[in-house]
């Protein structure tokens, strides 16, 4: 019978729970509410249940402030940390010459960064794509519904 301790350990020996996608995880860089935010949306994975909610404060076409919600997995949470530690200065442009990146980068290219380098091997499984793309996802949709307003 399998027990706590299999589940863990074959978690835990999973290529695609790195300890880099554990730390970012872990560190939540960007996690919360924003008060007073210009834009907010949320993007959802029917085929896991994932849920990510992203909020923005928006200057002169950028981002100046960050923060969000998961009830995901561990991909799309240490995704969502990195664009919480990363994302400030960004505008629409550079989210989606990012979405782009990860997209070609989960396909099998080239990482956009040495951040993004935690998802080596996920490519592999495309169910998971969508893990690390639903926090993208969500920001390019909460960045629209901020310039909307």
């Amino acid at each position: 019978m399998a027990g706590p301790i299999f589940t863990i350990r074959k978690i835990m020996s999973d290529p695609i729970y790195r300890k880099e996608v554990l730390r970012l995880a872990a560190d939540a860089t960007g996690a919360g509410t924003l008060p007073r935010a210009d834009g907010t949306a949320s993007a959802h994975n029917p085929a896991c249940a994932d849920k990510v909610t992203m909020a923005v404060t928006m200057e002169a076409g950028r981002i100046t402030a960050i923060a969000y919600q998961t009830q995901a997995c561990i991909l799309a949470q240490a995704s969502a940390s990195i664009l919480g530690g990363t994302a400030v200065g960004q505008n629409a442009g550079g989210l989606a010459a990012l979405e782009g990146k990860v997209r070609m980068m989960l396909e099998g290219g080239a990482t956009p960064d040495d951040t993004w380098r935690a998802f080596d091997g996920v490519g592999e499984i495309r169910g998971r794509h969508t893990c690390v793309l639903l926090p993208i996802l969500a920001l390019r949709e909460a960045l629209e519904a901020a310039e909307k307003s």
